[in-house]
């Protein structure tokens, strides 16, 4: 048996090589047969993908019901500020990318973990005294979904666990079950503003657990933790020698009356995997422009988990190399009053959405501090022809119109999740065909009593 390398001609950098082996049969060359295999076509899928699930997918996508005609359709479901066209991006923010893209000089290739001139814009923009950054602890991925499997891809091996909020972004459990690793939910308290209950989280913890993620502000629950909680929970990390991916796609996504800290401005001594983006603060999602933030003071990641990073970015060579361009110029030229007009919007709706909710017999909404979200509880004894959230917000779109998400899609049954980035008077609208619908289902605790008898 001969081997030969081939190497093919054309423009890829490096030239591609085929490795072909030729059984030598004396007089002629010809192409060698595997013993003991009849060729036959059996292509399957692989096991990655039969692993990944996504279960807003698998809920929203079963939800056979048809919206009512005579109303037309209000989806408050969708996490995409751009939608309904109220807020739109800033006008240094599209400028900026169209300065770039006649400059004609971003559109080959960059260095996969990004150029150095953005990452350090991205390190100069979060370097602060209290958790300082430099353009090596930066590392730009293809939006913050990618940035969350790379950290996650980095931190965790098919067979350990990592520790997921609930309710949470499901993404988390998307990706990682997808790479074998095990997810374990800890519970967030929707009687405390969502914190988490730390006991719980605490007795989660064994020698498989690879990391911890906290996601502040949160999606699904528009919540905000405080100083104190978060030091609460770097105490727990600590304690437990386990690192944290933060998810902070939506800090500084944060109303008047709260602030928004940095999980990694409270802690020298637990590495953290900041998540972050372009998203969300500057309302561009389809821009796919994510980074990761290495916050490691005690040198416990090492150099093990950036070369890690370095390579896992190497898989799809770089987010796109036009927004990379325009990223030191959005970060520098965004005006102050386009963050303060969009929470501003953002805040009055939540206050008209919370209260308007909140005075629904069988609606328990909880208060939001920031981010695009938040969350009503269904009183579900108070309305008993329903079996869970998922029925409850079936019934919503067929009878009103009105499109939430059930809270199943995030592990959390008998809630629903409301999104605030449509226009006032959307919101308005929807929270009276809301209040219709449950007054035509409310049952009080006779009626429903009496129709469980009935049953």
């Amino acid at each position: 048996m001969d081997s030969y390398l081939i190497q093919v001609t054309g423009h890829g950098d490096p030239a591609p090589m085929l490795d072909v082996h030729l059984k030598n049969t004396g007089n002629t060359i010809s192409p060698g047969k595997v013993k003991g295999r009849k060729p036959r076509w059996a292509v399957r899928a692989s096991e990655m993908s039969k692993k990944t699930f996504n279960p807003v997918r698998a809920i929203v996508d079963n939800m056979k019901v048809e919206p009512n005609p005579k109303k037309p359709m209000i989806s408050l479901s969708l996490g995409d500020p751009t939608v309904f066209g109220n807020l739109p991006t800033n006008d240094e923010v599209t400028r900026a990318v169209k300065e770039v893209l006649d400059s004609g000089q971003y559109n080959g290739y960059a260095p996969s973990v990004g150029y150095q001139s953005c990452r350090e814009a991205v390190a100069a923009y979060y370097n602060c005294p209290e958790a300082p950054l430099k353009a090596q602890d930066v590392i730009l991925t293809s939006g913050c979904s990618q940035a969350i499997e790379l950290a996650l891809a980095v931190l965790a091996n098919p067979g350990q666990n990592i520790l997921v909020p609930r309710p949470g972004f499901s993404l988390y459990k998307t990706l990682a079950l997808s790479m074998g690793i095990e997810v374990k939910l800890y519970n967030l308290l929707p009687e405390k503003a969502w914190e988490i209950d730390l006991e719980h989280l605490e007795s989660l913890v064994d020698e498989k657990t690879a990391c911890l993620i906290v996601n502040n502000p949160s999606n699904p629950c528009g919540s905000v933790f405080s100083k104190s909680h978060l030091q609460e929970i770097l105490a727990v990390a600590s304690r437990q020698c386990v690192p944290i991916l933060a998810d902070e796609i939506y800090g500084d996504m944060v109303f008047t009356d709260c602030k928004y800290e940095p999980i990694a401005t409270l802690s020298t001594n637990v590495p953290i995997l900041s998540c972050g983006g372009l998203a969300k603060r500057w309302l561009v999602p389809g821009w796919r422009m994510g980074w990761i933030l290495i916050h490691d003071r005690r040198d416990i990641f090492g150099n093990e988990i950036r070369d890690g990073l370095v390579r896992l970015s190497q898989r799809i060579l770089g987010p796109c190399t036009i927004v990379q361009g325009a990223l030191e110029r959005i970060l520098r030229r965004t005006p102050p009053e386009f963050y303060h007009n969009t929470l501003s919007i953002l805040k009055s709706n939540a206050d008209l959405c919370y209260a308007a909710l909140s005075a629904i017999p069988g609606l328990q909404p909880v208060r939001p501090a920031g981010a695009m979200y938040l969350m009503v509880e269904i009183e579900m004894e108070h309305f008993p022809e329903f079996e869970n959230d998922v029925e409850f917000t079936e019934r919503l779109i067929s009878e009103q119109s009105v499109f939430c998400l059930p809270a199943s899609c995030f592990e959390y049954p008998n809630f629903f999740r409301v999104v605030i980035t449509v226009p006032e008077e959307m919101i308005l609208e929807a929270c009276s065909r809301i209040q219709e619908f449950c007054e035509m289902h409310y049952q009080g605790a006779e009626g429903a009593q009496d129709l469980e008898c009935d049953k």
